[in-house]
């Protein structure tokens, strides 16, 4: 999860997620961003949570600003890939 500038280490968390289906979301409010990552698809309470940050620090207002979705493959290593990486986007919101 990242929030900008990226280069502050406080608005970068990073975070290993097991091979599978994932539900990322993220709700930008005045003063902070709350991120998550649950398994599987569509649900994102209950019990398969994989990981959640909250940014609280420099986090701008949603208003007049942009979002931003990468996927970047880091420390690939000596060995490629042996599956590509694939992102479907099922909804995306914004409610201001």
């Amino acid at each position: 999860y990242v929030v900008q500038p990226y280069y502050v280490p406080a608005n970068f968390v990073a975070f290993q997620a097991p091979a599978g289906i994932h539900t990322h979301s993220f709700r930008w409010e005045a003063g902070q961003v709350m991120f998550s990552t649950v398994a599987g698809s569509g649900n994102t309470d209950g019990d398969r949570v994989i990981n959640r940050h909250v940014f609280t620090s420099g986090v701008p207002s949603p208003e007049g600003q942009s979002v931003r979705i990468a996927l970047y493959v880091f420390h690939q290593g000596k060995l490629p890939l042996k599956n590509e990486n694939e992102v479907i986007i099922d909804k995306f919101e914004y409610l201001p």
